[in-house]
């Protein structure tokens, strides 16, 4: 199994929910808007000896260049976009759903951004998602979804994908947040979105104010951490600026 952060940038976002670029090799920290946090914005890419596998599509922005920020990201890894087989999303909130479809310029219509895999997504998350109830979804950059024959609906608890993706709804961070492992060999991947989404945060004990049910978050990360720690896991976070992974010990 090889894991491939696909880091798009750290970005400061405070209660207007909007994403700005920070450098943190020329910003100052102390400079952030007040109330603001400082984040990572980073996808994974699996390739395992059947598939290649993304968690998550990043914010759907475009390169100075024109092209799709996770399209370049995986090219630079050395993957053809369209050799994706399977897209797993944690969630549909803007900052992990944002490249799940792009709008092309030239003609002002929108496509999905890996038409070739098949795309695991929690059904009820989805219909939150197109509501239009929550600023942290943006409907347009998923509508298209419902309409593409690649969309595998999850609507069970857990289950298990191909045999080889594990997946359980959690509920924490946002009210369908789901979660997902890949086992393979001796490895053993696992990726927590936004509820496990720092190494800080697994290590102590933290009630993030961002999360619909705090208290069930953290109380899934002690879980989680323990686990792995226990049977090895590899952990994949997605907001992490300084560890993209991290081996349980």
């Amino acid at each position: 199994m090889r894991i491939i952060p696909l880091s798009e940038g750290s970005f400061t976002i405070d209660q207007t929910k909007v994403f700005v670029p920070f450098d943190t090799n020329t910003e100052n920290l102390q400079h952030r808007p007040k109330g603001s946090i400082l984040v990572e914005i980073q996808p994974f890419v699996i390739i395992t000896d059947q598939d290649i596998i993304l968690f998550d599509t990043g914010l759907g922005y475009f390169n100075s260049n024109g092209i799709l920020q996770i399209h370049d990201n995986l090219m630079k890894a050395g993957i053809d976009p369209s050799s994706v087989t399977k897209v797993c999303m944690s969630h549909l909130h803007k900052d992990h759903a944002g490249g799940l479809t792009y709008m092309d310029p030239s003609n002002n219509q929108r496509y999905i951004s890996f038409p070739y895999a098949k795309h695991y997504i929690q059904k009820r998350e989805f219909d939150l998602a197109i509501s239009g109830t929550n600023p942290s979804y943006v409907a347009d950059q998923v509508a298209l979804l419902n309409d593409f024959s690649g969309v595998v609906w999850l609507a069970e608890e857990q289950g298990i994908i191909d045999e080889s993706i594990q997946f359980l709804h959690t509920g924490g961070h946002s009210q369908f947040h789901q979660v997902f492992w890949i086992k393979e060999n001796d490895t053993t991947f696992f990726f927590g979105g936004d509820e496990a989404p720092q190494l800080m945060q697994m290590k102590s004990k933290f009630i993030a104010k961002y999360d619909m049910d705090g208290k069930k978050a953290m109380d899934w990360r002690q879980s989680w951490w323990q686990q792995g720690a226990q049977e090895k896991w590899t952990f994949a976070f997605y907001h992490d600026i300084q560890f993209p992974t991290y081996l349980g010990t």
